[in-house]
């Protein structure tokens, strides 16, 4: 993995605005899907990432945690869909 110096928002920050596509449902999520939630929480991941691979179930496990609670949490994957054909099944396997 390369050293890149991070470029993380101050917390508390509004999120910048997003509109991407979910690529289970194909509906597209923009951040103001989240409007009236305490928090949100964004990951930014990439599928054949072995620190991924490695907390995958762990990040599954948070979101069955924080289901119906007033944070919200997105994950914005860099992986192209399109070519990344197992990723939607990956997606609905893991939760």
């Amino acid at each position: 993995m390369a050293l890149t110096e991070s470029t993380m928002l101050e917390l508390g920050t509004t999120a910048p605005d997003f509109a991407l596509p979910d690529c289970v449902s194909g509906k597209t999520v923009t951040r103001d899907d989240f409007r009236g939630r305490k928090a949100l929480l964004v990951l930014f991941i990439c599928t054949h990432c072995p620190y991924v691979k490695h907390i995958e179930k762990g990040l599954s496990a948070l979101g069955s945690d924080y289901a119906g609670k007033p944070i919200a949490i997105v994950a914005i994957s860099s992986n192209d869909v399109t070519r990344t054909r197992r990723q939607p099944r990956r997606i609905e396997e893991t939760g």
